[in-house]
Parts: structure tokens; C-alpha cells; sequence
């Protein structure tokens, strides 16, 4: 990373999260440092119940060495990383928990799980992925969505994009976002498609009434924070 910030979660989505606590949670392939700081982090909270899936003696070292007691805590022994998705994407289709998240696995490993049809996972929505991002604990989030998930999306699963971000940023209660369809020119032009994707986007949004300001398209420069503030 390029700051030196220390990671922090913005009081905004912890407000959220503490009006549901307890939620059981399963952390694919959890033995690593990162993640098994995140879990204690919302453990402390009491915001989830973990359920442990990895490497056991790496998972219980990692616990010690952070000295983060998991002894009450269920404890999955997978040593084979790839086989943790599996158990999580399992243990979701059979309501044991309620979130898998990813731990020290690649996101491509755990999404080809999450995404077979034998789990029942997949809802009539298209996924996709989003980043929340703030610089201070109480800064207003900017959100860029989709850039690890849909490769090379179409104009109807922009919209099914768009959409997705749009119910996301209600229910964090941001009625109204304000969003930028991103096109390497401020110009609609029939030589990049991106610009010609964004005017369409924009045109449709307005036709189906979204609530939220949609631009585009716009360039990755200064006229975003000119006509795109933080939310």
C-alpha cells in the first residue's frame, strides 16, 4: 500500500453492523496474519461468531502469536487451501453460517466455489464485486464497482452492475449516490466503446427512474471530484 495509514473500518458500516451482531461467519483458509486479525477485530465488536476453516496448528499458532483466544470458537482442520472454499460455500448452502469470508485464498478459487449451482447460492441477481473505500474512520465512502469479478461486462450487465451498487449504497443510507460511469474520455466517441457504453447506461438509468445522479461518460481526471463529490 501506498499510505501509511493504519486500516481502519468506518464508523458508518460498523454502525450498520452492530445493529445485527452475532452473525456466524466462515473464514475460507483463516491461518494467516491478516485475516485472523480482521476476525479478532469483529470478535471484539461482537459483531460475528468465526468459524475457523484452515490448517488447525496454523490457525491456533496464528491465534497465540496475535493473542487472540479462539478456544471457544469451531475449528474446521482443512490443510489443503483450495478445499476450504468448498467447506464454506457447503456450510452456506446449509445455513450453518450466514457469510464466508475470504481468507488467505485467491478470490478466483473462492468465487468458482461459491458460484456452482450444487451450493444453491445464487440469487435472480448478477453478482458483483465492490470496493468501500475511505481515507478517516468518519470520512464519506467512494465506492468502484466492478473491478474483480465481471470480465469484460456488456452494457445489460453494467446495468445489472449499476443496480447492484445503487441498493448498495441505500442500505448503508446513502439515498441519493452520486456516480460517474468511468470512460477513458469526457467525450462520447465511436471509437471507444466505453464512452459509447456510458451514454447508453446513463440514458437508461434515466429512463428507468434510479434514485441517484448518474454521469457519463467521464474521464479518470480532475472532473470527477469537480461533478462527482463524495457521495
Amino acid at each position: 500500500m501506498l499510505s501509511d495509514k493504519s486500516t481502519v473500518c468506518p464508523n458508518n458500516l460498523l454502525d450498520l453492523a452492530h445493529q445485527k451482531k452475532g452473525i456466524k461467519v466462515a473464514i475460507a483458509n483463516a491461518g494467516k496474519t491478516l485475516p485472523m486479525i480482521s476476525v479478532m477485530d469483529a470478535v471484539k465488536e461482537k459483531l460475528i461468531v468465526p468459524v475457523l476453516i484452515g490448517n488447525e496448528s496454523e490457525i491456533k499458532k496464528t491465534a497465540d502469536e496475535i493473542k487472540f483466544d479462539i478456544s471457544e470458537y469451531e475449528i474446521i482442520d482443512e490443510p489443503v487451501e483450495n478445499n476450504t472454499a468448498k467447506i464454506a460455500a457447503k456450510f452456506a448452502s446449509e445455513d450453518k453460517i450466514k457469510i464466508i469470508v475470504k481468507g488467505h485464498i485467491h478470490t478466483d478459487v473462492l468465487m468458482k466455489e461459491v458460484l456452482k449451482r450444487e451450493h444453491g447460492l445464487l440469487g435472480k441477481k448478477r453478482l458483483s464485486h465492490i470496493w468501500h473505500m475511505t481515507l478517516e474512520k468518519d470520512d464519506k465512502p467512494l465506492i468502484i464497482t466492478d473491478g474483480a469479478l465481471n470480465v469484460n461486462p456488456n452494457v445489460k450487465t453494467k446495468m445489472h452492475i449499476l443496480r447492484n451498487v445503487i441498493d448498495f449504497c441505500h442500505r448503508i443510507n446513502i439515498q441519493k449516490p452520486k456516480i460517474s460511469i468511468l470512460s477513458a474520455t469526457e467525450e462520447v466517441l465511436d471509437s471507444m466503446q466505453s464512452s459509447l457504453d456510458a451514454k447508453e447506461i446513463t440514458n437508461l438509468a434515466a429512463k428507468e427512474g434510479f434514485n441517484a445522479d448518474i454521469f457519463g461518460p467521464l474521464a479518470f481526471d480532475n472532473s470527477i471530484s469537480k461533478k462527482v463529490s463524495w457521495y
